[in-house]
């Protein structure tokens, strides 16, 4: 078995144990529960009135929204390329353009998950923050501590954490697994849009294709241990570039 594998299954048994979920039956099918809110500690970056503004005219610019509210459809996994939770946090609480593309306001995401597993929220769900070009007025950003997809998958502690906080945000925000996405799949969404000419091909390569299907697939194991539906599959579209 493999270590992300293992650490959906010890989810999912972890979860039994505690009561939060139930076991399938004989027919193997299970009565659609509740996934329980993951540990989340509150550690809001300042977004007061001047940053959302700056959201606001970004969100114009881009996606000809006059708005920097949130409806979510779409959840971006990330890695931090650091080694620090501290060091990521002083990066999006920072109020300067981001380094790579120069506009404000600064870059953000809505939750870091530490190696050691423990999750933070850093923005409310119903603000857009910029973490992927073309659907940040459509999706929630997650990063993980670390330099490679593979360091993600290989930390059973990190894994289990981020497969929890997925699933619960897929049930509470209704989204369907195949809008469960890599960054680096991020102009295959069906949900792209890019105004700005410029940017309409830019991603980066956190979580390719290939380790997001893992990711997903583990994903799947404890989705259907709730019975959450996991919907159609995905049929990636043709980037606009």
């Amino acid at each position: 078995m493999t270590g992300g594998r293992a650490a959906a299954v010890a989810l999912v048994a972890a979860l039994v144990a505690a009561g939060l979920l139930a076991q399938a039956g004989a027919t193997g099918a299970v009565a659609t529960r509740t996934v329980p809110k993951p540990p989340i500690v509150w550690k809001p970056i300042v977004f007061g009135a001047k940053r959302k503004a700056e959201m606001r005219a970004y969100a114009i610019r881009h996606y000809g929204i006059a708005s920097w509210r949130l409806t979510p459809h779409v959840i971006v996994e990330h890695y931090t390329a650091d080694e620090s939770f501290s060091s990521t946090y002083n990066y999006f609480a920072g109020d300067t353009p981001d380094v790579e593309l120069g506009e404000l306001p600064g870059v953000c995401s809505h939750f870091v998950i530490d190696k050691d597993g423990k999750i933070y929220q850093l923005v409310a769900l119903t603000v857009m923050c910029r973490h992927t070009v073309g659907l940040n007025y459509t999706a929630i950003g997650i990063e993980h501590v670390g330099t490679s997809d593979r360091e993600i998958l290989g930390n059973p502690r990190q894994l289990r954490a981020s497969l929890w906080l997925t699933l619960w945000l897929m049930q509470t925000k209704r989204i369907q697994l195949r809008n469960v996405i890599g960054h680096n799949e991020s102009l295959a969404s069906p949900y792209h849009k890019e105004l700005y000419a410029p940017w309409r091909c830019q991603t980066h390569g956190d979580w390719t294709r290939a380790d997001m299907d893992v990711y997903r697939s583990k994903l799947a194991v404890t989705a259907r241990s709730y019975g959450v539906p996991l919907g159609p599959s995905a049929v990636p579209v043709t980037p606009k570039c």
